[in-house]
């Protein structure tokens, strides 16, 4: 999740993309998994994340867009991704601190309204890494460094989970360990996403995608940003260019094929086009990209091969920016998810 609007170098070229196509054997058909979780630790009062949710990034910090406390994010948003924790010198573990500059007078008062948050049936987790996050899981020891730190943190906070947004690469044997022995501490209702970048769920055989799949047991969603990203390939071999419907379908359903189950599948995209370097999409667009997978009906030319109504929603980097556009996003995006 890109802190600032910078651009990603397109990871692959087309021709590189067509020839990983042959590489990359889906299954014939999505794997069957357990319901995705609900959020109900630590806080009592946290409810189950909807069948169809919408999950927002929480900037702990300021880059332009509309500051704002937990309490200022539209009911809209169904989980909440405080974005960043950070590493610390102990490979694996992580640390969180409140940037001043986001108008928090105290820790207490920012857990009085995380609480605040989950007793209006919102879930928060607090997010790992993002465009410059440098965590390190991999061996057995930083994964339980990793483990042990963000079990603190959701113990200190009242954080429902976490977000794993590494966008400097990950060891899938490792982290996978590590968010297996997190879910074992946290217990029933720990809250787990994903919000990976487009090159890291192209192929099954991807650290991202393979992690994914490794704790599939315990995963609420993964959010892939479908932005700052450059062409990439769908699920039919072909290649398509971000900032479409047929880009948002055709990379999900390399998702929806790949093992994932549709209720741990949403499309993360950036809240305005101050957001992101590129891949700005109109809400509508997401609206009818939902539609697409859901329904079989507002696709472009790229029609999937069957519908999967228990697509899970959408994510929008960030609420902040939002917020800076009216909150014209959630308005539209929150709605439609929710009337899935």
């Amino acid at each position: 999740m890109h802190l600032t609007p910078i651009p990603r170098k397109a990871a692959l070229a087309v021709a590189s993309l067509v020839a990983a196509a042959t590489a990359f054997a889906l299954p014939a058909a999505a794997q069957a998994a357990p319901a995705a979780p609900t959020a109900a630790a630590p806080a009592a009062s946290a409810a189950a994340v909807p069948a169809h949710a919408v999950t927002g990034y929480w900037q702990d910090f300021d880059n332009g867009a509309k500051v704002q406390k937990l309490t200022d994010v539209p009911d809209q948003y169904d989980i909440i991704a405080v974005a960043f924790a950070n590493a610390t010198t102990t490979p694996g573990q992580i640390s969180f601190s409140l940037d001043p500059a986001v108008g928090y007078s105290s820790d207490d008062q920012f857990k009085a309204d995380i609480a605040a948050e989950q007793a209006k049936g919102k879930s928060v987790v607090l997010s790992v890494g993002g465009q410059n996050g440098t965590v390190s899981v991999n061996d057995a020891a930083s994964a339980s460094a990793f483990a042990d730190s963000a079990y603190a943190l959701m113990q200190q906070y009242g954080f429902n989970g976490i977000d794993i947004d590494l966008e400097n690469g990950l060891n899938s044997t490792y982290m996978a360990q590590a968010l297996h022995q997190l879910a074992s501490k946290a217990g029933s209702g720990f809250v787990l996403t994903m919000a990976p970048q487009t090159i890291d769920m192209q192929s099954t055989s991807a650290e991202y995608f393979k992690t994914a799949l490794a704790v599939k047991d315990i995963l609420t969603v993964v959010n892939m940003q479908y932005y700052n990203s450059g062409s990439m390939l769908g699920c039919d071999g072909k290649v398509y260019s971000q900032g479409t419907v047929d880009f948002i379908t055709a990379l999900a359903c390399i998702q929806l094929q790949g093992g994932l189950d549709p209720s741990q599948v949403g499309i993360g995209v950036p809240a305005s086009s101050s957001a992101a370097g590129s891949g700005y999409v109109d809400p509508s667009v997401v609206n009818d990209a939902l539609d697409c997978l859901a329904k079989g009906t507002n696709c472009g030319s790229f029609k999937p091969p069957t519908t999967w109504p228990g697509i899970r929603g959408a994510m929008a980097w960030s609420t902040n920016w939002d917020a800076s556009a009216g909150n014209a996003w959630s308005s539209s995006v929150g709605a439609h998810v929710h009337a899935l």
